[in-house]
């Protein structure tokens, strides 16, 4: 058997908060793979020598409208892509597609169901949430379930997301982004003598990262420990608001928002901090988060955790060992875990080195890696055996997106 080719489908390659995707893509190893998208952004800081950018179809626009508004035909046919992605999958020889994020597998169903070789989707946290904007998407998630071989989670929390939407558990695999350990070496942290306590949040400003939990128990936090700072990496719609809340707090002189930065200054951010504090919460469309690249890489450097029971954070953050888990939106009890780890200086640096240790175990790249592509090779036989034995179902462990079992 010659090498596998996997077309890597993302609509947009990449937004600066897809570093996890460009991870994967980028680290494979016995497949080979090339990017197919829509829109090329951030090439220099996503630099991927083998792209194909889809162009936009040309449209009679009488048959467009036809298609459109008589037939109600999907936007895939009626744009015209659908023999456009054939004919490149085709030229480019590919023994599978694997599409990022389940409204793109959406968008794609009318292709994939027809297409005569296998996808295989994957769920990030933001396409579990209850889409509005996509006509149908809760009965089009179960019909790109039945038309897929298997589905992808990053968390056991989303892959439970994505049973309660229909996906059978026999067709889910967890598929975690691993994580390049050389990068986020480990340091060992001495609690500050001075109480000049330095703490970090690394994502975007949207209401599911849970900032404006993080500047309420930080308000609370530097009452006990006024020499310490708070510093948010990273920028978004609710900026301006956030910082208004601090404002409003009493805490703007002490809270440092350093907006997007690059991977080496975010590096040297973790190695200048003592605490990570990552509050995630739900928003009402139940979007949730997998498990934050940014609390992965955290606690590879060392930093202890605070955060909360939400999504994937319990599957990478030990409660008590690793970091303090609290309930979403508890800004109060937040703040009591970030002073009980800075009281402790014994906990604080052991559980820097607990948690650094738990990502090397359970997030390493090229673990990862291999278990992605095993993933891709069990696709391809099962989408090869459905081809030879149309009428006989394979058989699949209910219990198999369990395979690597959460932390307690």
């Amino acid at each position: 058997m010659g090498e596998r080719v996997v077309a890597s489908y993302c609509t947009t390659f990449l937004k600066p908060e897809m570093l996890h995707i460009y991870r994967q893509v980028s680290s494979l190893q016995s497949y080979r793979t090339f990017v197919m998208t829509k829109a090329l952004q951030n090439s220099e800081r996503f630099p991927f020598g083998d792209v194909e950018i889809i162009p936009e179809p040309h449209m009679n626009p009488i048959r467009h409208g036809w298609m459109k508004f008589i037939e109600r035909r999907p936007p895939i046919v009626y744009r015209g892509e659908y023999q456009m992605l054939s004919s490149l999958l085709q030229r480019r020889g590919a023994d599978l597609m694997h599409v990022y994020f389940g409204h793109t597998g959406v968008h794609l169903l009318p292709f994939i169901e027809r297409w005569n070789k296998p996808c295989v989707v994957s769920f990030h946290g933001a396409d579990v949430a209850l889409k509005k904007d996509i006509r149908d998407y809760g009965p089009k998630l179960k019909s790109l379930f039945e038309a897929v071989p298997l589905v992808f989670a990053r968390s056991h929390s989303l892959a439970e997301r994505l049973v309660s939407l229909g996906c059978p558990a026999e067709k889910l695999r967890i598929s975690r982004t691993g994580l390049p350990l050389q990068e986020f070496p480990y340091v060992r942290r001495e609690a500050p003598v001075d109480g000049r306590w330095r703490l970090m949040q690394a994502c975007r400003l949207i209401p599911k990262k849970g900032v404006a939990t993080t500047l309420c128990a930080f308000a609370i936090f530097q009452k006990e420990f006024p020499k310490a700072e708070l510093v948010i990496a990273g920028k978004g719609p609710l900026q301006a608001h956030l910082e208004e809340l601090s404002e409003e707090l009493g805490i703007a002189g002490k809270v440092h928002f350093h907006g997007f930065v690059s991977q080496a200054e975010l590096i040297e951010l973790y190695r200048q901090s003592h605490l990570f504090v990552h509050p995630s919460e739900t928003p009402p469309d139940q979007n949730q988060e997998g498990i934050p690249n940014s609390v992965l890489e955290a606690m590879s450097t060392g930093l202890a955790v605070a955060a909360t029971r939400h999504g994937g954070i319990p599957e990478a953050v030990e409660h008590g060992r690793s970091g303090l888990l609290v309930e979403e939106r508890d800004f109060e009890a937040l703040a009591i875990a970030m002073k009980e780890i800075a009281r402790s200086r014994d906990a604080f640096g052991e559980m820097g080195l607990i948690g650094s240790r738990a990502v090397a175990a359970n997030f390493e790249q090229t673990l990862q890696t291999r278990q992605l592509e095993a993933h891709y090779e069990e696709a391809v036989s099962l989408a090869e055996a459905k081809e030879r034995f149309p009428a006989r179902t394979a058989e699949r462990s209910p219990e198999r997106f369990q395979e690597h079992a959460p932390a307690k």
